[in-house]
């Protein structure tokens, strides 16, 4: 059994999950799961019952339709889940502490796709640290966001 943890950016709310449930990662184009995570897509890990356990924190959820929930920090916004009544959350991947062991195998949705999102792995690419043009900010920026591992608090004490 291999554990992945991962929590919203404040780090209010955590969870562990067993990649060994891991039922399928997926994303979503249709215009719900867009509106949801404030995204062209929503990429979601769904796992099979018994696969999530919150183990810091309560998430807030919304009532998105008449079967399905969404879940995310009220304290910091973070988009965390996905509930359809009935089955394990999906968690969005994301939200993972590290995100590129659950590469996506599917895309659901597509009738919603976005018509430019298959041309984004040719746009321009530019790293965070080489700054954007007339944000100088950048070079000094200063993270509040919780690490990406597990804390026994959070937030750190003040020195």
């Amino acid at each position: 059994m291999t554990i992945l943890t991962g929590g919203c950016q404040c780090g209010a709310i955590r969870f562990s999950c067993d990649t060994d449930k891991v039922s399928s990662v997926s994303i979503c184009h249709c215009r719900m799961c867009q509106k949801a995570v404030g995204n062209y897509f929503a990429p979601f890990v769904a796992f099979e019952i018994g696969g999530v356990r919150w183990t810091r924190g309560n998430r807030k959820l919304y009532r998105s339709s008449n079967h399905v929930s969404r879940a995310f920090c009220a304290d910091c916004g973070t988009p965390l889940t996905y509930e359809a009544d009935g089955y394990e959350p999906s968690i969005a991947a994301g939200a993972f502490d590290d995100p590129a062991a659950l590469p996506p195998t599917v895309q659901y949705g597509v009738e919603a796709e976005l018509p430019f999102t298959e041309g984004l792995a040719s746009l321009k690419r530019v790293r965070t640290d080489e700054g954007f043009e007339g944000a100088e900010f950048v070079a000094d920026v200063v993270s509040n966001q919780h690490p990406d591992h597990d804390t026994a608090v959070w937030p750190l004490p003040k020195a």
